[in-house]
């Protein structure tokens, strides 16, 4: 039986901005993960350890850590490591002109990832963006479907050029919606979700035509509790094509992955995709979930800067660098 695929979710972007959160999408209940309970006053924290000389730390407990609230010290409620909590992954795929020769790779793996890492109770979504973002596989456990959806992978472009998309106009062109992207996985998909909620994009970082900027994106994945990790893959030869080369950088996922707790790997000669994929699994599966009582307790929407240190200051932490402070409507 073909794949069916779900319609565009860019023609929603508009509605998500201007109506309230979406309801869940339903599941059977047979595929739901048990719920998890927590104080609505809570905030919760995912963090990464490593060593001066970049090895991950996993033995720490909760009195290794300290954490500060725009500069006051909070109390830690509750602490734990990553296995004790389900992960949902939105893996989310750059399907632009510019990265056509790098498909079938990240087809492959991708589906090696998923199959590594999705453990009982994980989840995991697929998105592809180019002119317009597409929900190729909807949540689901199974690396099978998610197999298939990776099948649907292709080029999203109707005109030539640098960044093909829609006959362009003055106002908005339109190429690679990366930031629209983000903001659907946070909003439409993992708003909803509990435990932990990763974002792995794969792009070479170019974003033209999205109609949300790049502060929309990260302050939706972090209304969300999402983490961004970014895997920065560029065609060479594409950009040196088109005499472009010099203009492509990781600034906005670095950006996005620095304030969200994530980190950018750069895909190149001496890191391959796969390779990539396997850093990033050891690093989800060597995290620390931190709950804290908020030092200010006013729900009232603001963002609140964090800082997470360790008592052994030769560690170097890598967490989120804030929250914000949702109303209860608004949750």
């Amino acid at each position: 039986m073909p794949i069916r695929h779900a319609p565009s979710i860019h023609a929603l972007l508009m509605a998500a901005l201007l109506a309230p959160a979406g309801y869940p999408q339903q599941k059977n209940p047979e595929d739901l993960p048990p719920a998890i309970k927590v104080e609505v006053n809570l905030v919760n924290v995912l963090a990464s350890v490593r060593d001066r000389h970049g090895a991950l730390i996993s033995n720490l407990t909760k009195d290794d850590f300290q954490i500060f609230e725009d500069g006051k010290q909070a109390e830690i409620k509750y602490f734990t490591r990553e296995a004790d909590l389900p992960l949902t992954i939105g893996l989310l795929v750059d399907v632009s002109a510019s990265q056509q020769n790098l498909i079938e790779i990240e087809r492959r793996a991708a589906y090696e990832f998923f199959s590594r890492v999705l453990r009982k109770k994980d989840m995991a979504f697929l998105i592809s963006f180019g002119s317009e973002a597409e929900l190729l596989q909807d949540s689901t456990g199974s690396p099978r479907l998610l197999q298939a959806g990776l099948e649907g992978l292709r080029v999203n472009s109707d005109v030539g050029g640098l960044h093909p998309g829609p006959v362009p106009t003055i106002s908005q062109p339109r190429g690679t919606v990366l930031y629209d992207a983000v903001y659907l996985a946070a909003t439409d998909k993992l708003t909803r979700e509990v435990g932990r909620k990763v974002i792995v994009l794969i792009t070479d970082g170019e974003d033209q035509g999205s109609r949300l900027d790049i502060k929309k994106a990260i302050e939706a994945a972090q209304k969300a509790d999402a983490v961004v990790y970014s895997m920065y893959y560029v065609d060479q030869g594409f950009y040196r094509s088109h005499g472009m080369f010099l203009g492509v950088s990781d600034s906005a996922l670095r950006k996005m992955s620095d304030e969200t707790g994530g980190r950018v790997f750069h895909v190149d000669r001496k890191m391959s995709l796969s390779d990539a994929f396997d850093q990033l699994q050891q690093e989800m599966r060597s995290q620390y979930s931190i709950a804290f009582t908020p030092a200010n307790e006013k729900q009232d929407g603001s963002f609140r800067k964090l800082e997470i240190r360790t008592r052994d200051r030769n560690l170097k932490i890598q967490a989120r660098k804030g929250y914000y402070a949702i109303r209860p409507e608004d949750r």
